[in-house]
């Protein structure tokens, strides 16, 4: 007897066994049902072997419980001398719940798991339908179902059988069960058997013999009329058998459900018939199948039915699926392809998905399918619906590394083995990792984990993820590097063709001049080489998610070419994560970012910077430059200095813009587009400022000294003293000055000029810096009046002379550079007359109004659409910026948020005063917001300022990327730009035209 207190021995070695719950074990191991096996040593350590030993101790019982008296001392005896039988049972009932439910309601059929052939270890769709041959109904096909799974999950937990031979195994089981199945239905409905021929194809996994345990089985049905039927009641026919048989398979009976049979990959999806002709399959294939659809083809098997049918499909369908990437849309279509469909999975279930997830399933299947696309047309050793089967063909050709194809092999086995074990326990269909311990023990213990099963487990699932998640993306790009590289003796190469056809259908132009640049970065025995070698897969998927590949491996090539010699360059962009990918996404998304890149190449720096992205503020920016301008020795080297500092601040503008807009792995995208407006709307007026400070200080310090005779200030004007500048914007400026202490009127007025005059002068001087252009047309009396008059005389002019217009225009002024105490004596002179006491009268709203229709007519540009001019267009900037202006000059007097010089602001405060309603302001704000960033995208993809979209579809394709549309997506992008600004339009006519 056991002393009480003390542990039995039976306990310490159920213990030691891996059981988690001795006490219960103790107890079932006491029922009289298992007194023949109770005192058998080898029983516990067949049990502790399995993955759960608790889960088969509780099915052993509970199988033993269901024989009759004469079959209970028969089981016992066989578990006790036949070891395969043992570890065969016992692996089923410790990794699957669900069998061991159907083994205790069929207690018979664990006689399938006795046999021991060699047919046994590896049967094919000839056995299994020997083995579902006596089912006549679904019930019974069930049953029979099942007692089939039993031997395969058997030979699965035993390591009888590897993953490759167990799926194909499941998929030639659920052949059989597809052929049994529509036997059913045909004798259930003779009239329609003789009437249609029916062919079934397999897709999906089904199709490519590599199932799992519960998976839907994906279908295609192609149907003809027997000879001498009439087509279209053949073809009913056929539909009304496809559909029985399908609920044959799918629908829950007593015995439960096998899995679902789905038919959404025909053509038209759900919304197609369900049995077409193979004459109705061909057309639709021809004119208006998607990538996609010759994707899924791959995997295409005729499985049951008529087998002449379903041959005479497959070969029609076949040389289809290889002319795939030579279709107009392959590109884009594959740049959408490529993108993870991670979207629709919880933000909960993301980290626990091996199906979907990152380092998922799905990256290895899409990345061996899309190679397979490109390459089988030329290739027919590729033309394999089974990923493994195609992988190690892909490696054999060249295609793909063989290092990274083994590594990627063995990943997927993992992650498929643990997918397997995951559904074997309740055979339900679920790709998620459990989150419970003692699932996820007995999912580790079954993988062979039996040290830490739980930790080890996630150790190694995280391991192989990284792998796929390292490799699925640069097994397009590895091996183009080896086609130009020199390898080691035995190595394969891509051939130049096939070389050549990779890049095309990753969206390269010029792949010749892809293939040039890969050669001159990455070809020889450098450590620079190396490096390149090791960056370049991964930077060319990053070009290739671009609208422009070509222009941003060429930058790239450039920019390495400049640098590539420097010690920090490549071990930047190696060692600091972000810098890569941010550099590939700002040399390939236009040419603004990287021409300024080129002129000063060391600004790469900035993109490796963790705060490398946020704008310098204005004290930090004329702090440089002026510092700078003290240093130099002349006036030109000084503003040469200046204009070198906004180069490289425009760069890390363009480039945070860019990256904002694009997002990164690291960084996300930004969502508002209204922050991203306002950020390099706020930068360029900074580092613009800035500048004109510089300049300000060369052109007096060259002349003067450090003191002018005349008190001066630059007053901003226009966007820019909005804090509204886009990339390609002028300066619009007044100058002010006021003559110092003793110093004559007309003196001053000559230095204030000269001064203007060399600033301008300075500003744009030829050199590889982009030059500064200052426009003081808004000054009094326009072109024709003086460029610099003092406080004193715009004082008289505004008192005598000013017109509406001009008051307008004063709305924006705000003080830039040079003396700040006269710029605020400035601004408190034409506050007055832009926000006039009590408002407006109706005589200068009406001048107002009068003066944006004359606008409206005279000035956009001949040939131009006035649905798509994003400034003088219907619903632009400048629709909404007047109707802002009105509100400003009408009611700031009263309204202190309305006196800014900013349209949004004002926008937020006359929504704020209640002057305008809330769905009339964001109409106006989303639509000045969208006007503003298509002209920024304007100058960042063509390198030049312009109002409308580009022409080129290059272009455009870039401006949508920018603007956040997926490829293919430019159409949509046009229709919302009219559709947002004919909604503002019509906010205009009320509020502005007060129509």
């Amino acid at each position: 007897m056991t002393v009480p207190g003390r542990r039995s021995s039976t306990f310490s070695r159920l213990l030691r066994h891996g059981f988690t719950d001795p006490s219960g074990a103790e107890r079932l191991l006491d029922v009289p049902e298992l007194s023949a096996l109770r005192g058998d040593p080898v029983l516990l350590d067949a049990l502790g072997a399995t993955a759960d030993p608790d889960l088969a101790l509780r099915g052993l019982v509970r199988l033993v419980e269901a024989q009759a008296e004469t079959e209970r001392q028969t089981l016992t005896t066989t578990l006790l001398s036949a070891k395969p039988f043992r570890d065969r049972l016992l692996g089923v009932l410790g990794a699957s719940e669900a069998l061991a439910d159907h083994l205790a309601r069929h207690p018979r059929d664990w006689e399938s798991l006795v046999t021991y052939e060699a047919v046994d270890l590896h049967p094919g769709v000839a056995e299994f339908e020997r083995g579902l041959s006596e089912a006549v109904d679904p019930v019974s096909l069930r049953v029979a179902y099942r007692r089939c799974l039993l031997a395969i999950a058997a030979r699965d937990v035993c390591g009888t059988a590897d993953l490759a031979q167990t799926a194909a195994e499941l998929a030639d089981l659920a052949t059989a069960t597809l052929r049994a199945a529509l036997a059913i239905a045909r004798t259930a409905a003779p009239a329609d058997a003789a009437m249609c021929r029916l062919a079934v194809i397999a897709m999906g996994k089904c199709g490519g013999h590599e199932l799992n345990y519960v998976s839907d089985v994906d279908v295609i049905f192609v149907g003809e009329p027997a000879e001498g039927a009439d087509e279209a009641k053949a073809i009913q026919a056929a539909t009304r058998l496809a559909s029985h048989m399908m609920r044959i398979c799918s629908e829950t009976t007593v015995e439960g459900t096998i899995w679902p049979v789905d038919a959404n990959l025909r053509p038209e999806g759900r919304n197609g018939p369900l049995v077409r002709t193979l004459s109705s399959h061909l057309a639709y294939y021809q004119r208006w199948a998607k990538t996609w659809e010759f994707q899924a083809l791959l995997k295409a098997r005729a499985v049951a039915g008529d087998p002449e049918l379903g041959a005479q499909y497959i070969d029609a369908v076949s040389p289809l699926v290889w002319q795939a990437a030579e279709r107009e849309n392959f590109v884009p279509d594959v740049q959408k392809m490529r993108r993870r469909v991670v979207d629709n999975i919880p933000a909960a279930q993301v980290d626990r998905e091996l199906k979907l997830g990152p380092g998922g399933l799905r990256d290895v299947e899409f990345a061996v399918q899309l190679l397979q696309l490109v390459h089988g047309r030329s290739d027919a050793t590729l033309h394999s619906g089974t990923t493994l089967d195609a992988l190690a063909a892909l490696a054999a050709g060249g295609y793909v590394g063989r290092a990274d194809a083994s590594q990627l092999d063995e990943a997927y086995r993992f992650l498929r083995v643990m997918e397997h074990r995951i559904q074997l326990y309740r055979l339900r269909r679920t790709h998620l990792v459990p989150e419970d311990e003692a699932d996820l023990r007995r999912l580790g213990r079954s993988l062979g984990l039996r040290t830490d099963p739980v930790a080890e487990l996630n150790k190694e699932w995280k391991r192989h993820a990284a792998v796929v998640r390292r490799l699925h993306e640069k097994l397009f790009y590895r091996p183009l590097l080896d086609a130009v590289a020199q390898l080691a003796p035995g190595e394969i190469r891509l051939s130049p063709k096939a070389a050549g056809q990779r890049l095309e259908a990753l969206g390269y132009a010029d792949p010749a001049a892809a293939l040039r640049h890969l050669e001159a970065l990455a070809s020889g025995v450098s450590r620079k080489a190396a490096i390149q070698r090791t960056l370049l897969p991964v930077l060319l998927g990053w070009f290739a998610d671009s609208a422009d590949p070509d222009a941003g491996l060429l930058g790239f090539r450039k920019v390495s070419d400049a640098l590539g010699k420097t010690p920090w360059y490549l071990r930047l962009l190696r060692d600091e994560g972000a810098a890569a990918e941010n550099l590939a996404r700002v040399l390939s998304a236009g040419r603004l970012a990287p021409d300024l890149l080129l002129r000063a190449p060391e600004a790469v720096a900035i993109l490796g910077d963790p705060g490398g992205l946020k704008p310098r503020g204005r004290d930090h920016l004329e702090q440089e430059v002026l510092a700078a301008v003290g240093r130099a020795d002349g006036a030109e080297q000084a503003v040469a200095a200046a204009r070198g500092v906004r180069r490289r601040e425009l760069f890390r503008t363009a480039a945070a813009d860019l990256i904002g807009s694009y997002g990164t792995e690291d960084s996300p995208r930004e969502p508002d587009p209204g922050a991203l407006v306002d950020r390099v709307g706020e930068a360029v007026t900074d580092l613009n400022a800035a500048t004109i400070a510089g300049a300000l200080r060369a052109a007096v310090r060259a002349e003067w000294g450090e003191r002018l005779p005349t008190r001066f200030a630059v007053i901003g004007m226009g966007r820019f003293g909005g804090h509204e500048l886009g990339y390609g914007s002028d300066a619009d400026v007044l100058f002010v000055h006021e003559p110092r202490e003793g110093v004559d009127e007309q003196e001053a007025a000559r230095a204030a000029n000269r001064v203007v005059t060399e600033m301008r002068r300075l500003l744009q001087l030829p050199t590889a810096d982009p030059p500064l252009l200052i426009d003081a047309d808004l000054r009094p009396e326009g072109k024709n009046g003086p460029l610099v008059r003092s406080l004193k005389s715009y004082e008289a002019y505004y008192r005598r002379w000013s017109l509406v217009w001009e008051s307008q225009a004063l709305l924006r002024a705000a003080p830039m550079a040079g003396d700040l105490e006269l710029a605020d004596r400035f601004i408190e002179l034409v506050d007055p007359l832009r926000y006039p006491a009590e408002g407006l009268g109706e005589e200068a709203v009406r001048e107002i109004r009068r003066l944006k229709a004359r606008m409206e007519s005279e000035r956009l540009p001949r040939g131009a659409d006035p649905t798509l001019h994003a400034k003088l267009g219907r619903g632009g900037l400048s629709d909404v910026e007047w109707t802002v202006q009105l509100l400003q000059m009408r009611h700031g007097w009263a309204e202190p948020g309305l006196r800014t010089t900013r349209t949004r602001e004002a926008l937020a405060a006359a929504h704020a005063a209640g002057l305008i309603p809330t769905e009339e302001a964001q109409t106006l704000d989303e639509a000045w917001v969208l006007a503003t960033r298509v002209r920024n995208a304007v100058m960042l993809v063509r390198g030049r300022p312009g109002d409308t979209f580009p022409s080129d579809p290059r272009e455009l394709a870039a401006v949508a990327r920018y603007l956040g549309y997926e490829p293919g997506h430019v159409g949509e992008m046009v229709d919302d730009y009219r559709r947002i600004t004919r909604r503002a339009r019509a906010v205009v006519e009320e509020l502005f035209y007060g129509s």
